[in-house]
């Protein structure tokens, strides 16, 4: 019996749709020539991401990971071992000659995620968050548009920033139950905390105060973000996740020390009416 054949693309819109339902509805926001690529970017985005969540030790996430960065400087599509998701980033990256050292950069941004070393200041979290969301930004401004892509570097620059931050505070109760800390030394310095006491949650003044320091520093790469605008209409469909950062980082400025126990996202229903508003007026 001759097995069905999968449509790669639908696959891949099934895969961003379990693992990152954000960036899906975002995705189904953009053009349709263009979704098969941004689905492509986003899922494999997602399952870089995620490699944290389905191991146990950090060398089989190395492992996983390795396997992403040979199949970028491979380059054939036989390498792809009939992964929907491989399958597709190789298509997006031939047909839109998106740069593999970027990719292969987010990949080594990501073996980070598989230790608990804490980052040392502001810096190295806006070098992770560039190598990562705000590479993600510009990959699929590249897709939407090679000629506006440029215009529109420095906003995705800072916008990648605030995402990141917003997406960290989401996750920091998950991360501060398997001791992972992402907010910056010196901001927790400056708070008169140290990684453990930070995790240990006990001085809820101080950890409300570094809270609302981190949140700080999202909402100030979102309003410089917006400042470097306007982003040009062409690649506005890369900045709808975006969107969704500030009321996250609004609503820890709110809950301070209680997000620790807490939620942040907003349901999904919002989070889709956002997505759409941001879409019809252009603005993140």
């Amino acid at each position: 019996m001759t097995p069905p054949v999968v449509d790669v693309g639908d696959a891949v819109l099934a895969t961003l749709r379990d693992t990152d339902r954000d960036r899906y509805l975002a995705c189904l926001l953009s053009p349709v020539e263009k979704r098969p690529a941004l689905a492509a970017l986003y899922a494999f985005n997602a399952e870089i991401a995620r490699v944290r969540d389905v191991v146990r030790e950090p060398l089989p996430g190395e492992i996983r990971l390795q396997w992403w960065r040979d199949l970028l400087e491979g380059g054939a599509r036989g390498d792809a071992g009939g992964n929907p998701v491989a399958v597709a980033l190789l298509s997006a990256v031939e047909s839109y000659r998106l740069p593999r050292e970027t990719l292969t950069a987010m990949i080594d941004a990501r073996i980070g995620d598989l230790y608990d070393d804490p980052l040392a200041d502001r810096n190295d979290l806006e070098g992770y968050a560039g190598e990562t969301a705000s590479a993600l930004i510009q990959l699929a401004s590249l897709v939407l548009s090679p000629e506006d892509a440029a215009r529109s570097a420095e906003a995705a620059g800072h916008a990648g920033v605030a995402q990141a931050v917003a997406g960290l505070l989401l996750l920091m109760p998950l991360h501060r139950r398997r001791g992972q800390l992402y907010l910056p030394l010196d901001i927790l310095t400056a708070t008169g905390l140290d990684r453990d006491a930070f995790l240990a949650g006990d001085d809820t003044a101080r950890v409300s105060a570094a809270v609302e320091a981190f949140a700080g520093l999202g909402l100030e790469h979102l309003a410089k973000a917006r400042r470097a605008g306007p982003v040009p209409r062409a690649v506005f469909p890369a900045f709808l996740p975006v969107s969704l950062a500030e009321a996250v980082l609004r609503r820890a400025l709110r809950e301070k020390a209680a997000m620790l126990e807490g939620q942040l996202q907003p349901p999904q229903w919002r989070r889709q009416i956002r997505l759409m508003r941001a879409q019809l007026l252009q603005r993140f």
